[in-house]
C-alpha cells in the first residue's frame, strides 16, 4: 500500500503538456531542416523562411522551442521570437510581441500606432546588427481578414523601408499543405522551405513514452504491458500529447487507489479522458467550413460522402474539391474515418463516421 505522503512520481513536470524534453526524439530530420534554414542568420545573412506542416501533436512547436533554445544558448546574432497566433491574431498584436522580445518591455499601452511599433522593431534590428527570426505558431489564425499578408509583408520587406533590417519567418500549421492563397507581393519574398512532421510510428511513440516513464516515475511503477496499453491509446488518437496526458492520469489513478504501481484498469479508466485532449487541440486547428463538415458528420452514425456533401453544400457554396480536401484533413488528424467501401454511383464510395462519441464533438462545437 502507498502511504499518504508517498508518491509514484519522481518528476511530475515530465508529464505536463508544455514540458520541453531534454532529448527530443525522432525528429532529427525536421530539426536538421530547421537548422539549415537558420544557418545563414548565424552568419549575419537573411535566413531561409520555413513552413512546418503536420497533424496536431507531432512535435512542431516543441521543435521550434528546442531550436530557439539552442540559438539563444549559442548565438548573439539572432533574436528568435515565438508568437502564438491563436492568442495574437492581428498584425498589431504580432508586432507587440516582437517589440516585447527586442526591448524587454511592452510598448506604451496607448497612443502608439502599428507603423510606429514596426519602425522601432525594424530600426532596432538594424542598429543592433541582429537578424530577427519570427515563428508564427498556428499561422492559420492570421488568415482571417488577410492579416497574414500584412504580417509577412511587413516582416519580409522591412529592409526596403529600413536598410539593414534582416528578418525571417517560420510558419507552423496543423495542416498537410498551405491552402491559403497569399498576396503575390508576399509570395515573391516568402517562398518557404516546407518541413513535414508526420504522425509518430508506433515504435517511436513507445520509445518516447518509455523514456518519460523511466525519468518521471519511480522504478517498478509501470510494467511493460501497461505501457503497451498507453501506446495503444496514443496510436489510435494520432497525438503524442494523449500519451503524455494518459501517463499522468494513470499515475494519479493508481495513487488514488493507494497502489504502488499503475494497472491496466488505471489506463483503461483514463484513456477516454486523455483522448479528449487530442479532440480539444484538433478542433482549434479547424477553419469554419471544416467545423461545419465535422458537425454534420457527428449528427448521425455514418454517411456516404455524396450525402454528406449535399448537406454541406446546403450551408456552404464550396465545391466538391474543397469538400474532398476537408475530408482528407479531418481524416489525417484523426477526427473522422473516411474509408472507401463498396460501389457508389460513380465507382467507389466513401463512408464517413466520427472517431469520437458524437456528443463529445457537438458539446465542444457549441450551439
Amino acid at each position: 500500500m502507498l502511504l499518504w505522503e508517498e508518491t509514484l512520481f519522481k518528476d511530475r513536470d515530465l508529464f505536463e503538456l508544455d514540458h520541453l524534453p531534454e532529448h527530443f526524439l525522432h525528429r532529427e530530420d525536421q530539426m536538421n531542416s530547421l537548422k539549415f534554414c537558420i544557418r545563414p542568420a548565424l552568419q549575419g545573412a537573411r535566413p531561409v523562411n520555413a513552413l512546418c506542416l503536420g497533424p496536431p501533436g507531432t512535435g512542431k512547436t516543441t521543435a521550434l522551442f528546442k531550436l530557439f533554445e539552442e540559438i539563444e544558448a549559442h548565438s548573439t546574432k539572432v533574436i528568435p521570437v515565438h508568437v502564438n497566433c491563436q492568442m495574437d491574431s492581428t498584425k498589431y498584436s504580432v508586432f507587440y510581441q516582437i517589440y516585447k522580445k527586442i526591448f524587454d518591455h511592452a510598448p506604451p499601452s496607448s497612443g502608439i500606432s502599428f507603423k510606429r511599433i514596426f519602425e522601432k522593431v525594424a530600426q532596432a534590428a538594424a542598429d543592433q546588427d541582429k537578424v530577427l527570426m519570427v515563428a508564427l505558431d498556428d499561422i492559420n489564425y492570421l488568415f482571417h481578414e488577410k492579416e497574414v499578408d500584412h504580417v509577412l509583408y511587413s516582416l519580409l520587406r522591412a529592409h526596403e523601408t529600413c536598410p539593414g533590417a534582416r528578418m525571417g519567418v517560420i510558419g507552423v500549421m496543423s495542416e498537410l499543405a498551405l491552402n491559403y492563397v497569399l498576396d503575390p507581393r508576399v509570395v515573391s519574398v516568402f517562398q518557404p522551405e516546407e518541413i513535414i512532421f508526420p504522425l509518430y510510428a508506433r515504435s517511436e511513440i513507445r520509445d518516447i513514452l518509455s523514456r518519460r516513464v523511466q525519468m518521471g516515475f519511480y522504478p517498478g511503477v509501470m510494467a511493460d504491458d501497461v505501457l503497451e496499453a498507453v501506446v495503444d491509446c496514443t496510436e489510435r488518437s494520432g497525438d503524442l500529447r494523449v500519451g503524455i496526458d494518459l501517463l499522468k492520469r494513470s499515475g494519479l489513478s493508481a495513487e488514488k487507489r493507494a497502489s504502488k504501481s499503475v494497472s491496466l484498469v488505471d489506463v483503461a479508466g483514463s484513456c477516454d479522458r486523455s483522448r479528449l485532449v487530442h479532440l480539444t487541440y484538433a478542433l482549434k486547428s479547424l477553419k469554419d467550413d471544416e467545423l461545419v463538415v465535422l458537425r454534420l458528420a457527428a449528427e448521425q452514425k455514418s454517411w456516404r460522402a455524396g450525402e454528406l456533401f449535399a448537406r454541406f453544400h446546403e450551408q456552404n457554396d464550396a465545391g466538391y474539391t474543397r469538400f474532398h480536401e476537408i475530408l482528407n484533413k479531418l481524416d489525417s488528424i484523426r477526427l473522422i474515418n473516411a474509408d472507401f467501401t463498396g460501389a457508389g454511383e460513380r465507382g467507389r464510395s466513401r463512408v464517413i463516421s466520427v472517431r469520437y462519441e458524437p456528443e463529445e464533438i457537438l458539446s465542444r462545437l457549441g450551439p
